[in-house]
């Protein structure tokens, strides 16, 4: 089945956001649909799938126009689309997910068997061990994208649409998920592929379209296209300098101290230093403890050991303690975690630091001067002011996030996942960003899961293992090889060269 936009446009009241898209999806080819965070490939696959319908232009499936009053008569016609944030009912178990709305009956009744049956066959196909009758909210989230990707299975979408889908998975779980692509292509499905990760793109795409501010700027084969040249069309401008240069060697004083810290269940005897001025990288694989051992030295899990800041110990039994102390953590979950989603951006970007703009009632003209200067500070990009935040695209978001953990002003800085879901140029502005902290002389903390990332940003890295610290590399030390083997237990000499 082949699925087109014929000059597709689409507004938002007075703010038009597509202009004049046209694309083809063909069957047994990828179509990768790349850009900013903000560029309009939400809008593309929405349309795609009818959960949106176009200001002008046209539909086609197989060159015939047609035009979807719903996601679910798109699914009819065998067009499914696998959302990037998750859309579950996290109460359910995986089985009752997957055939929501579709569900297989013996007579009158639910046919509960034949269903689990199903289900144990999607999820074997995917290489994911969840149980069927799981429930949702307590399985992981790398495998709540697996159940994703088995639902639209389920619906035999003859056109799949994937909106990033490899954003939450492990390595060797995309390279299930690309075997399953492959599997699909070879069936004649027809595939529109997103993702920020252009080594995915070119790896797994036939065919490749670049949308900037609503625009097609570029189509071509995707052989034809290099990674630079990807970016470059997205962005506007040249990133080919991912990763800013550093301005001087780290040699500060210890500003951090870490000794003994034990999160139960997630991380034992973890001890280490930061310096003043540094980028302290944390690598592991998924589930090595990384993110639970900084929710530990800053109050957000139950943990034991030392925590202290240029020499005094601080209190741990709450969060409000580090950040006191100058410590201030940046959550991998901005959605759920890190920001309130149907508030605006001046409520959420004084939440944390609300005292400082509260006397009797809140100062909202202070508050007001407060968002002015972040908006001007981190590039952040809104329609208007009093928009809902989960409005925002996913850049614009991280970026409302960073300057919301900026405005108390801390010294040590912990950032987890600092670009997940987020585009190259996005990327680089945060990465600058990050550098401008250590050249005025705070200390950052980077937990990530792109490798590259670790490397390129990071002065010293610790790779965890299994809760514990598997090793320390400082440069010239990092790279790949000597990460993944720290990470996978088979170097485990600290701080080897």
């Amino acid at each position: 089945m082949k699925l087109s936009l014929r000059n597709i446009d689409r507004s938002f009241g007075a703010v038009q956001v597509l202009h004049d898209v046209t694309l083809d999806l063909h069957p047994g080819e990828v179509h990768a649909l790349i850009g900013e965070n903000g560029a309009g490939k939400s809008t593309t696959m929405k349309i795609m799938s009818g959960y949106l319908a176009p200001t002008s232009g046209e539909v086609l499936l197989d060159d015939r126009p047609v035009a979807f009053a719903s996601s679910e008569a798109a699914e009819a016609h065998g067009v499914v689309l696998i959302h990037q944030e998750f859309n579950l009912a996290e109460l359910l178990t995986v089985e009752q997910n997957i055939f929501l709305g579709h569900e297989l009956k013996r007579g009158p009744f639910l046919d509960i068997r034949a269903m689990r049956e199903r289900t144990r066959h999607l999820l074997d196909r995917l290489d994911c061990h969840v149980a069927p009758d799981a429930v949702v909210r307590d399985i992981s989230n790398p495998d709540k994208q697996m159940v994703e990707i088995a639902k639209a299975l389920s619906r035999d979408a003859r056109v799949l649409i994937m909106d990033e889908p490899t954003a939450v998975l492990t390595e060797r779980e995309a390279e299930v998920l690309f075997s399953q692509i492959s599997r699909l292509r070879a069936e004649g499905v027809a595939i529109l592929f997103t993702s920020h990760k252009l080594d995915e793109v070119k790896r797994i795409s036939d065919r490749v379209t670049v949308l900037r501010d609503g625009h097609v700027v570029a189509q071509a084969m995707t052989q034809a296209m290099t990674e630079d040249e990807m970016a470059t069309a997205m962005v506007g401008r040249d990133v080919s300098s991912l990763y800013p240069e550093r301005a001087a060697p780290v040699g500060g004083e210890i500003v951090l101290t870490v000794e003994g810290l034990t999160v139960p269940g997630h991380a034992r005897d973890v001890s280490f230093d930061l310096h003043r001025g540094e980028i302290l990288g944390i690598a592991g694989l998924i589930g090595s403890g990384r993110t639970e051992t900084m929710e530990g030295l800053v109050g957000l899990r139950a943990a034991t050991g030392t925590v202290r800041v240029e020499g005094r110990a601080i209190r741990r039994d709450r969060p409000r303690a580090a950040l006191d102390a100058g410590i201030a953590y940046l959550t991998e979950d901005r959605k759920e975690r890190g920001l309130l989603l149907d508030k605006s951006m001046r409520e959420n970007l004084t939440l944390q630091s609300l005292r400082d703009f509260t006397r009797v009632l809140i100062d909202e003209a202070a508050e007001d001067r407060a968002l002015d200067q972040a908006i001007a500070d981190f590039d952040i990009r809104a329609p208007h002011r009093a928009v809902e935040v989960g409005n925002l695209s996913g850049g614009n978001q991280q970026k409302l996030l960073l300057a919301k953990t900026m405005l108390a002003d801390p010294q040590i800085v912990i950032i987890d996942e600092p670009t997940r879901g987020i585009d190259i140029g996005t990327k680089k502005q945060i990465y600058e960003f990050i550098h401008g902290l250590v050249a005025r002389g705070k200390s950052v903390i980077v937990i990530s899961s792109e490798m590259q990332e670790v490397i390129g940003l990071a002065d010293r890295v610790l790779v965890m293992r299994q809760g514990r610290l598997a090793g320390e590399l400082s440069r010239p030390d990092i790279n790949e090889d000597r990460i993944v083997r720290l990470a996978m237990g088979l170097d485990g000499v600290r701080g080897a060269a």
